[in-house]
């Protein structure tokens, strides 16, 4: 699987997750650093990556529709120092291959996978999203 750190993530992932087999890219190696973030969504789009990130502005599940891209890996921790960040998604890197074309939320207690959703499933979907990033925010 392909992956892309976003720029608020510690470089230092980029070796953890190689660890776990996957193709890694960053922002920041893409001179992406202070792009806005349509482009980013655009660079990680055009080349199949998955998208991990802390920034709530790709959230919007309207926007970042599971089934629509290649999946999101958005982390949201009370403290997100570099060391917590590293441990938390080194916590889940096995995972993160079975989560393509999903939008997932870590937090400190839960992590959370929307899947891509049937056709019929999509408003309840949408509804069960919008929980979930209500939760994590608090």
């Amino acid at each position: 699987m392909k992956i892309k750190l976003d720029e608020n993530l510690p470089a230092r992932l980029v070796a953890v997750l190689q660890r776990h087999g996957y193709n890694v890219d960053t922002v920041p190696e893409e001179q992406l650093s202070g792009r806005p973030d349509a482009e980013i969504w655009r660079a990680a789009g055009a080349e199949g990556r998955f998208l991990i990130t802390q920034d709530l502005d790709f959230s919007d599940i309207r926007q970042f529709a599971p089934g629509t891209h290649a999946g999101v890996l958005l982390v949201r921790l009370r403290e997100p120092g570099a060391l917590a960040l590293l441990d938390a998604i080194n916590a889940v890197a096995a995972e993160i291959a079975d989560w393509g074309g999903c939008f997932v939320v870590l937090t400190e207690n839960k992590i959370r996978v929307k899947r891509p959703a049937l056709p019929a499933d999509r408003e309840a979907l949408r509804h069960e999203l919008e929980q979930t990033l209500r939760e994590a925010a608090q």
